[in-house]
């Protein structure tokens, strides 16, 4: 059934929708989200955690080789690999010998003759002197004999030198470990054809090892009055070194000095190269700005956005993100090494203080991260 329309119908719609609209703005607005309380806020304090103070520094080999060939000829065999720990004196290498074999041959040779030839010169040397004794040859005669006999005993020597020059050629051609050690690169592969001088492995002693740090020169005189340091390896262990040595003088170019603690003999020790952490007792001076006894908070204080790592700082009614350079971690804190100073209140959750922020800023506050 169709309803006819008219214009009293119309008017009538229309007055219940302004009717329904007004009812609908009649109703109060809804209030903005309150904005989130105050971060709750912690005061740094310098000296939290008494560790001392750290620099970054690279471990070295006190004692290491660089193994290089002494003699010509094509690698053989190679008998260890990088990582391998080796004894003293066994075989990590052998070249082809050939040609220090058929010298060495040639030198035992004229080493036989020459000892024939000087076996025979003193037999005539002995005649002429018997003879020269009971007056039957003349004196020009046996000192004859006697200078024969010198020049064939040098000779003699002469050959044995030789032998012993050829014989030592042959023997380069086992390359042995002067010590025991570890395999730290190896430079040749079997087939390559090598000369005197050319590389052929490095390896080094895991049982003396150093580290050596730079440290600023405001701080040199510190440490030697307070002699002592611990070294944080990678694994978070904690080594007391056995040794310190600070340098005499300073780098004229960079203004710091050199330090080299001595790491004792322990398992699952750094390779060189590797950088860890020489730790010196509080109270030595600060490095990059901060405090002297060091500066310690929370780990789940920091702020993290990509590669930015950062606190919010709260100043007055403010709160500014600050970027942080860190040092070591030990359990649940984290090393400041620079961006915080003693005093300052920093938000102990960064996601509150972070909401706070941006409640203050949708709040029209002009307050910036």
């Amino acid at each position: 059934m169709r309803i006819p329309v008219n214009k009293s119908t119309m008017r009538a719609a229309g007055l219940l929708a302004v009717a329904l609209l007004a009812a609908c703005g009649s109703e109060p607005a809804a209030k903005p989200p309150a904005s989130a309380a105050a971060p709750e806020s912690l005061t740094v304090e310098a000296g939290e955690g008494g560790a001392g103070r750290g620099w970054d520094g690279v471990v070295q080999a006190t004692r290491s080789a660089a193994l290089s060939a002494q003699t010509s000829g094509r690698i053989e065999r190679v008998e260890v690999d990088v990582n391998d720990r080796v004894t003293a004196g066994q075989v990590l290498l052998r070249i082809t010998a050939t040609e220090q074999s058929a010298s060495a041959a040639t030198g035992r040779a004229r080493l036989r003759a020459a000892e024939a030839q000087a076996n025979e010169a003193e037999s005539r040397y002995r005649r002429a002197r018997d003879l020269v004794e009971q007056q039957l040859v003349s004196r020009q005669d046996f000192e004859q004999a006697t200078a024969a006999r010198d020049s064939a005993v040098a000779a003699r020597e002469a050959a044995a030198a030789e032998l012993a020059q050829v014989g030592q050629q042959l023997a380069y051609t086992t390359v042995r470990a002067p010590y025991a050690g570890v395999i730290s690169r190896r430079h040749v592969e079997p087939g390559e054809t090598v000369a005197p001088g050319q590389p052929l492995l490095d390896m080094y002693d895991p049982a003396g090892l150093r580290i050596e740090a730079r440290v600023p020169e405001s701080e040199g005189q510190a440490i030697r009055s307070a002699p002592g340091a611990r070294v944080q390896l990678h694994d978070g262990r904690f080594v007391d070194a056995s040794g310190l040595v600070v340098y005499p003088g300073a780098d004229p170019a960079t203004h710091s000095v050199t330090v080299r603690a001595l790491l004792p003999g322990i398992e699952n020790a750094p390779r060189p190269g590797e950088t860890v952490r020489i730790v010196f007792p509080a109270g030595t001076g600060s490095a990059d700005g901060a405090a002297g006894g060091g500066i310690w908070i929370p780990a789940d204080a920091l702020a993290r956005r990509g590669e930015l790592v950062g606190v919010y700082v709260l100043q007055d009614d403010r709160i500014l993100l600050r970027q942080l350079r860190l040092g070591r971690e030990e359990g649940d804190r984290v090393e400041v090494i620079s961006g915080l100073a003693a005093g300052e209140r920093i938000a102990r959750d960064p996601v509150v203080a972070l909401q706070a922020l941006r409640d203050r800023q949708a709040n029209g506050g002009t307050h910036r991260e």
